[in-house]
């Protein structure tokens, strides 16, 4: 009987250790002084990221991810406008890279609303729960594959070298980006705005593909 124990622990640890392998390897807390650049804007407490007394611009990853699955659940407050932006450069922000905006529902319309690819691409469905509810986001970037859900329900899925063109989205509406998004960086840190209204984060989870 012991050494049946023994066999069956061994076969779990392998298949553990196999499984983390085959799916990508390591989650990592993105929620932790080890993985975000905290300053006197945001605090950190007991998991949940908020905006300080000071507040202030946006809270960023210390690490650069590329394909990368990241998950998180947000909150917002009355008319609260935020974003997850990935893939960018802390140092050009909004033209460096991209983002998925996080907002107060029924705050914004069109490109702009909760779930959207920020200015390029509506969601499928507006999936927000109203403010001071928790929702969660959830993010898949490989190669030039970008797809998001919010709350459970798929809003986004693009194949990001279909944006040919500076200032040019693929249904013909215009956009803010001076350059085409399918000359943008594949790869670039993680980002969490704060944009005048108070907004909380948790559970900020990212496993590279």
């Amino acid at each position: 009987m012991k050494k049946q124990n023994i066999l069956l622990l061994s076969i779990i640890l392998l298949l553990s250790s196999f499984g983390s392998f085959l799916f990508g390897g390591t989650v990592i807390n993105l929620l932790s002084p080890t993985q975000i650049s905290l300053n006197k804007n945001w605090t950190l407490t007991k998991g949940i990221l908020t905006p300080s007394e000071t507040p202030g611009g946006i809270i960023w990853s210390k690490d650069k991810f590329s394909d990368f699955t990241v998950s998180l659940e947000y909150k917002t407050s009355e008319r609260a406008n935020s974003g997850l932006f990935f893939r960018t450069d802390p140092k050009n922000a909004v033209q460096g890279g991209f983002e998925i905006q996080i907002a107060s529902p029924g705050l914004y319309s069109g490109k702009h609303i909760v779930g959207s690819l920020y200015d390029a691409k509506e969601p499928m469905v507006a999936a927000g729960k109203p403010d001071a509810e928790w929702n969660t986001m959830e993010l898949t970037c490989k190669g030039p594959k970008i797809k998001a859900k919010v709350n459970g329900k798929k809003v986004i899925d693009v194949n990001i070298d279909d944006w040919k063109e500076p200032n040019k989205n693929p249904d013909g509406s215009k956009n803010k980006f001076k350059t085409a998004l399918k000359d943008l960086p594949r790869t670039g840190h993680f980002g969490l705005q704060y944009h005048g209204q108070m907004v909380w984060y948790r559970n900020a989870k990212v496993k590279s593909l």
